[in-house]
């Protein structure tokens, strides 16, 4: 057998570079690019292995370890899974900086390789600068925080290991099911121990991303199911993207004439104008979608995991005549809230589902007027104003004429990301990314780095409030350096103004989420051109509208400051959120909201 002499963190590198898949038509390795911050756990080993590997692979340098896996998993979300980045840091803070950035690849179900060193496995130096000693196991190191966000986990204590270790992870990566975050912990002694490797772990591998059909019977029930509805609704989640269904399912709702209701991470899946679209659904959907879900005798949700605010915390789908049909590539989710599963890749189940149903069309609805009034609500919501103080919906609004039909808006977390999941209108496939299923503060500037760097032709625009951007926006340098331009708008409404609202719906007092008059003002504007953006902070929403046509002209990451009212919201539209309002308190509004919920828990639908 033919061996060549690396070491392990060489092999790794290299083994990483040859592992590919195919994007439309063409073939492209799996992983983009390293992210790096280098440490003493990682800089003499998988450091000098990246260094002379850059021409196969590219390594990146950030700001923040938690950033650069948020950049890497954007990335991943915007390439619907097809490819994905590597993260890699030093043990200690470096590592447990990413824990947060694993979580919400976990929940998003998207792939990212985090490759953290880890303590000395031969514990020479034991301890070593940074390890966290377990008084009881001597085994545990921080690295163990990932095991519960990895879809994998793996301790890498002797070279060898990557024999089995590095082809697990790769098949984890790219399965439509188990796609998820990969954590291998890599002792740091062990980056540098040399092996005597098979020269064939090294040849070029084509990986395959299936698009698994359902069970054929399970179809002919999905078919037997529509055919014999009333009011069927089908509710279009992040699968539906991941799968590249998109035309799918327009062909499906066009020719059947069946209404689609898009989840946050399903936003997008079809184009806002498209006849049988009718927005958002759930806690931030649309007053059409929200009524065609209560009308429906059966609810067809494809690709979704169903979390609390697409059902209304399980309320909105709970009528007892109601049938729920789930369509998804993962058992686990294909079984929740008592739904008639049906298990498969979202495009080849419309592909089927389409065979089996021929020139069956929906029952007749007023589907166009429930879209019709709705969109007279988005207006007025999104219309122009010369409010000193305008509210996310106006801003959103201004954004959205600002820019052409190939932008893509990136959020997170706060207020805004409901008020673009009811009133965002995508006009092209990938134009919506929002993060919501982990809805991480922080995730907006540097996801919206990933995202311009796996659509660098397309506008990125950053839609982020004050106090996601006071948290995590290092990432705008990066921007810079790498000429990787956004456009980052700023609603600074002093605060963390939804959690304000929410305090205030639940009968609380106005208590430690907005900044009272003796805090600082913050030059938002400063702050970003200090980090070579260029900047500008407007007086109102005229002003915005023009910033906006200076952003666009710029060469390079432009950041625009606006003040928003922290009180307003769309009222329009919206369903019912469970969260918990305490049973007794000294406050009479705590009361009235504690009734007001118990009330509505009784439209819960549980035991499912």
């Amino acid at each position: 057998m033919s061996t060549v002499r690396l070491t392990a963190a060489q092999a790794a590198v290299r083994w990483l570079a040859a592992q590919d898949v195919e994007v439309d038509g063409a073939r492209v390795p799996f992983f983009a690019g390293v992210w790096a911050i280098f440490g003493h756990g990682n800089v003499a080993g998988l450091g000098e292995a990246l260094e002379g590997a850059q021409a196969l692979l590219p390594t990146f340098r950030a700001h923040n370890e938690q950033a650069m896996a948020h950049t890497a998993i954007a990335y991943a979300k915007q390439m619907r899974r097809r490819r994905a980045m590597v993260c890699t840091t030093s043990i200690g803070p470096g590592a447990t900086n990413m824990v947060t950035a694993a979580a919400l690849a976990h929940v998003n179900r998207l792939p990212v390789l985090l490759l953290p060193g880890d303590v000395y496995a031969s514990r020479r130096p034991d301890p070593v600068l940074q390890q966290v000693e377990d008084f009881a196991d001597g085994t545990v190191s921080p690295n163990d925080c990932f095991r519960p966000v990895s879809r994998y986990f793996d301790r890498i204590l002797r070279p060898e290991q990557l024999l089995a270790a590095l082809p697990r992870a790769m098949a984890v990566l790219t399965d439509p099911a188990a796609c998820g975050p990969v954590t291998l912990a890599f002792c740091q002694d062990v980056q540098a121990e040399a092996y005597d490797w098979p020269q064939g772990f090294f040849q070029r591998r084509l990986w395959i991303q299936r698009r698994q059909p359902a069970d054929p019977r399970e179809i002919e029930a999905l078919a037997a199911r529509l055919r014999s509805a009333k009011a069927p609704l089908v509710v279009a989640g992040g699968g539906v993207l991941y799968a590249g269904a998109e035309v799918a399912l327009a062909d499906f709702a066009a020719r059947t004439g069946v209404p689609v209701a898009e989840t946050q991470a399903g936003k997008g899946a079809l184009a806002w104008d498209h006849p049988q679209a009718l927005g958002s659904i759930g806690v931030t959907g649309s007053s059409a979608a929200n009524a065609a879900a209560e009308a429906a005798d059966l609810v067809v949700g494809i690709g979704t995991r169903l979390q609390d605010f697409t059902t209304g915390s399980r309320a909105l789908f709970a009528h007892p005549d109601r049938m729920l049909v789930q369509v998804n590539v993962g058992a686990f989710d294909a079984h929740k809230h008592g739904a008639e599963p049906v298990v498969g890749d979202a495009g080849a189940v419309l592909e089927q589902l389409s065979a089996a149903l021929r020139d069956w069309r929906a029952p007749a609805a007023d589907t166009a007027g429930q879209i019709a009034a709705w969109n007279a609500e988005a207006d007025t919501a999104m219309a122009p104003s010369d409010a000193a103080l305008p509210s996310d919906a106006r801003v959103i609004g201004a954004v959205w004429r600002s820019v052409d039909e190939t932008a893509i808006v990136v959020c997170a977390a706060g207020g805004l990301p409901g008020e673009l999941h009811k009133l965002w209108r995508t006009r092209r496939p990938g134009g919506y990314h929002v993060e919501y299923g982990y809805s991480c503060m922080g995730y907006e500037i540097a996801g919206g780095l990933g995202v311009k760097l796996a659509a660098p032709d397309r506008e990125v625009v950053v839609m982020v409030g004050d106090g996601s951007y006071l948290m995590l926006n290092s990432e705008i340098a990066t921007s810079v350096a790498m000429g990787a331009k956004l456009i980052v708008t700023v609603l600074d409404n002093r605060g963390f103004g939804c959690i304000n609202r929410l305090q205030a719906g639940t009968g609380g007092a106005a208590f430690n989420n907005l900044l009272d008059a003796a805090a600082p003002a913050i030059d938002f504007a400063a702050h970003a051109a200090s980090l070579g953006a260029r900047s500008e902070k407007v007086a109102n929403l005229a002003e915005f509208e023009a910033a906006m046509g200076r952003a666009r002209a710029s060469d390079r990451t432009y950041v625009v400051v606006v003040d928003t009212d922290p009180q307003a919201s769309t009222e329009a539209g919206g369903a019912w959120w469970d969260v918990a309002v305490p049973e007794v308190s000294a406050r009479p509004q705590v009361r009235a909201a504690r009734a007001d919920y118990d009330a509505a828990q009784q439209n819960q639908r549980l035991g499912d």
